[in-house]
This record gives C-alpha cells, structure tokens and sequence, in this order.
C-alpha cells in the first residue's frame, strides 16, 4: 500500500491479488474503533473499496488505464471488538468502463460481519 493513504493509517493489508480475486484484512483495533469500542462501519467500508480498487487497477493497469471507486453501498450485519476482519473481494461484472465487485468481510471466526457492493469506473490516465 502507499504510504501517506487511508489504507496504512488503519492498518488495512492487501494478502493476495489474482485476476477478478483480492483478499485483505485490517486490524480492529483504536485505528478502527467507533466510541463503542466496535468496528467504525466506515472503517469496514475502506477495507471493501480498498480491496474492490486494487483488483480493478490490477486488471486494468497494462492498458494504461486506472481505477477509481464510484459507488459503494455495505451492509453491517455482526459488531467486532478486537482481532482482525478479513475482506475477500470477487468481481462480478468486468467491463469496458465499469466493473462491480461483491466484498465480504468476516471476522477472526469466519462469521460474516458486513457485506459490500463496489461499482468502480475505469478512466484514462493523462500522461
């Protein structure tokens, strides 16, 4: 990850990246903590556009274009206190100018703790 970005503030770890594939995890922990001492619901929301991002900017970089998030929408269904959460995220349609990924994120007992939807656009990149 690059230095000085959201990603390595909170500690997110991109694990693996193959075509249409991408896993992560991000530490729960005072980086990610909402005042409750739960997982911050936008924390788990970086962690999915992060992984979505990376997998789109992986398929795309050889021609020269680049990758930038344009929707994403998640669903918070368990709360996480301490540990790591674990994000895998699988596209789902790979088009010419848009791809979607589908995100989950599960906790240290691989229980689903939120469920994301990325739309990310493929733009050119002016030299």
């Amino acid at each position: 990850m690059g230095e000085n970005t959201i990603a390595k503030a909170l500690g997110l770890e991109i694990t693996s990246v193959e075509g249409g594939l991408v896993k992560g995890k991000m530490p729960v922990d005072s980086r990610t903590h909402q005042p409750y001492g739960l997982l911050h619901g936008g924390a788990s929301v970086v962690l999915a556009e992060t992984l979505g991002s990376v997998g789109s900017q992986f398929l795309v970089k050889k021609s020269g274009k680049g990758a930038v998030g344009i929707e994403v929408n998640a669903n918070h269904v368990r709360s996480v206190r301490t540990g790591f959460v674990y994000g895998t995220a699988k596209i789902v349609h790979k088009g010419g100018k848009l791809h979607v990924w589908a995100i989950d994120i599960k906790d240290d007992k691989d229980r689903l703790v939120c469920t994301s939807r990325l739309t990310v656009m493929i733009i050119s990149i002016d030299a």
